[in-house]
């Protein structure tokens, strides 16, 4: 893996995309580019005060822009593309999140219709202290304001899908999308099985920080600064993602009903554990069922995200995984940072 420079590429309004697939790319990278990308947040950056109700600022559906697509010389179909995730800044001083009628996970829906009146629709505005490290939640019908730990993250990254598929930026699905788990924060590598020529990777929706769940359905929406690795692993197929962290490895499914985004992640995990380590399959299933945690990304998108996920420290020996993709990239981000 031989490092390119560091490139940076910041969108204009009219160059960000509102789906995976269907796109050209706007530049290419290789195995072992570092390089860093602006990313807006879901509204488009039009939502920056109270006052700025989503519904009347944002058109649908240009909802949840992302920045790209990335063509990723070298990579094709069967192969996997490691993204590590260098560092991820707020782009401003502040973020923002709301509540929408009939969206989120405690009221009605289309798919779940009942007579209750829609949820109002308000807007929370964040002030953002980077050099303090903290996010401030202010209550809008009291004068309630509390700090919370700065933790940024990518909500949405992914790859094209196969089968000449263009799906919406909105969706979380196998080649990636709208996952909003907090674990895709600086640290994290993230594989991605490549579906078509290329990969065409495209990434956007920070948030500052996300409750599991993201139970109202907006995190703190932020635009960011995102700085990245890539490596091609040649030959090596990955049917869903899948996050490496310095700690622990963790399988992630995307579905509705919950319970199937559950089973998708763990059945993924178990699997993954056993070809790292040698287990045999219900040695591997008994140690995740008591030492595997279940952090669950969304319950509001078109489908929801749930990660399986267990610390290296409980496993026996193993192999690396991915031919060791996340140590060289962070040792690749070391060098070039």
């Amino acid at each position: 893996m031989i490092a390119m420079s560091h490139f940076t590429y910041r969108p204009a309004r009219d160059e960000l995309a509102y789906t995976f697939g269907g796109r050209l790319p706007v530049a290419h990278v290789r195995s072992g580019d570092l390089f860093t990308v602006h990313t807006e947040d879901c509204f488009g950056g039009l939502v920056r005060g109270r006052a700025d109700l989503p519904s009347q600022v944002c058109q649908m559906p240009y909802l949840n822009p992302v920045s790209g697509p990335f063509f990723v010389e070298d990579a094709e179909p069967g192969d996997t593309l490691a993204v590590h995730l260098v560092s991820i800044e707020p782009a401003r001083d502040w973020g923002v999140s709301a509540t929408f009628p009939y969206f989120g996970a405690l009221t009605s829906t289309s798919h779940t219709a009942t007579l209750q009146p829609p949820l109002d629709e308000r807007v929370w505005v964040y002030d953002i202290d980077g050099h303090a490290g903290v996010v401030r939640y202010r209550a809008t019908a009291s004068d309630h304001m509390v700090e919370l730990p700065l933790d940024p993250m990518i909500g949405t990254i992914g790859v094209a899908p196969g089968g000449m598929e263009s799906r919406s930026t909105i969706v979380p699905d196998y080649y990636g999308g709208n996952l909003d788990t907090p674990e895709l924060r600086a640290g994290t590598t993230l594989y991605l099985g490549v579906n078509v020529h290329g990969a065409m990777l495209a990434l956007g929706d920070g948030h500052a920080r996300q409750g599991h769940g993201e139970v109202c359905g907006v995190g703190v929406e932020i635009a960011t600064v995102t700085t990245l690795a890539v490596e091609v692993i040649k030959g090596t197929d990955t049917a869903w993602p899948r996050l490496e962290t310095d700690t622990a490895i963790m399988s992630v499914g995307c579905a509705r009903p919950l319970e199937d985004a559950y089973r998708m992640a763990h059945q993924d995990l178990t699997g993954w554990t056993v070809d790292l380590c040698g287990l045999h399959t219900l040695d591997a299933y008994q140690l995740i069922s008591q030492a595997g945690r279940a952090p669950i990304g969304n319950v509001c998108d078109p489908n929801y995200t749930v990660l399986a996920a267990i610390d290296k420290a409980v496993l026996p020996q193993r192999q690396a995984a991915y031919r060791d993709a996340h140590a060289r990239l962070r040792a690749l981000a070391a060098v070039q940072g």
